[in-house]
């Protein structure tokens, strides 16, 4: 299929989703309480820019297209819902359902097919920075890396994981790298998604995806049940640190030109 060109007005959001939490590990429950919390990423991603397609895929079998007709009459939402394998959730982790619900997604979505390339963000959250991060875009992949004692003047920095609660992918790079990442989790080896997709970053040899600008995530997180806090101090002190690993021979290869 031959897709235009993506811009911000034709990469849809992917908001995955999982009203009902198979997983018990997470400490937000309430389903009355993750679908309101749902709905306000919505409401936040629309209001970061009214024009954006958004894709609500659910994990757990629940249909938002009432409850977006009812709240968002004049958004371009698709909302996708199946169930997820219960016993393997509860087995691999949320992790494992998530990239259930990606591959669901791109399998059924007219609005990800149509663009060639989706934005992903966990439901329940939206990266106030988001047209900021596009401007960087480079029509493949852009994820955040997280990297470990930075500041710290007797260690060296360590590239840790991949954060995946946001990131932006074509769909072709996805599919081949990344579609069945969430297979190799293994919670009792301390492997979760994210550290699948930086196993994956590491054994291709990937340079030229992470981002410098660090996504400013808001919300809150279904798994730590509280709102994330992104006070002044804490944004500054992340495009330091960003800035500092970028300086380092040893990563500046993986960051995407800025």
């Amino acid at each position: 299929m031959n897709h235009p060109p993506p811009t911000l007005q034709n990469i849809p959001i992917l908001l995955t989703s999982s009203v009902i939490a198979h997983d018990p590990g997470v400490a937000l429950k309430n389903t009355e309480v993750r679908v309101r919390y749902a709905l306000e990423s919505v409401r936040e991603w629309l209001r970061i820019c009214p024009e954006l397609p958004l894709v609500l895929c659910d994990g757990s079998g629940f249909d938002f297209t009432g409850l977006m007709a009812q709240h968002f009459p004049q958004a371009k939402v698709e909302c996708l819902y199946f169930m997820n394998d219960q016993a393997m959730v509860l087995q691999r982790g949320r992790g494992w359902g998530e990239g259930e619900i990606v591959r669901h997604a791109i399998e059924n979505s007219w609005s990800i097919r149509h663009a060639g390339a989706f934005a992903k963000c966990t439901s329940k959250l939206w990266v106030s920075n988001y047209l900021e991060l596009m401007e960087i875009w480079n029509g493949s992949l852009l994820l955040k890396g997280v990297f470990l004692d930075v500041f710290s003047a007797f260690q060296k920095p360590v590239f840790d994981y991949i954060d995946t609660r946001f990131y932006v992918v074509s769909v072709a790079t996805y599919t081949q790298l990344f579609i069945d990442a969430h297979l190799s989790i293994d919670q009792h080896q301390g492997r979760g998604l994210e550290q699948c997709f930086f196993e994956i970053v590491q054994k291709q040899q990937l340079q030229g995806i992470l981002t410098t600008r660090p996504p400013v995530i808001e919300g809150v997180g279904g798994g730590i049940g509280r709102a994330y806090q992104n006070p002044l101090k804490r944004r500054l002190k992340e495009r330091l640190r960003s800035w500092l690993v970028r300086r380092n021979p040893a990563f500046n290869a993986l960051f995407i030109d800025d």
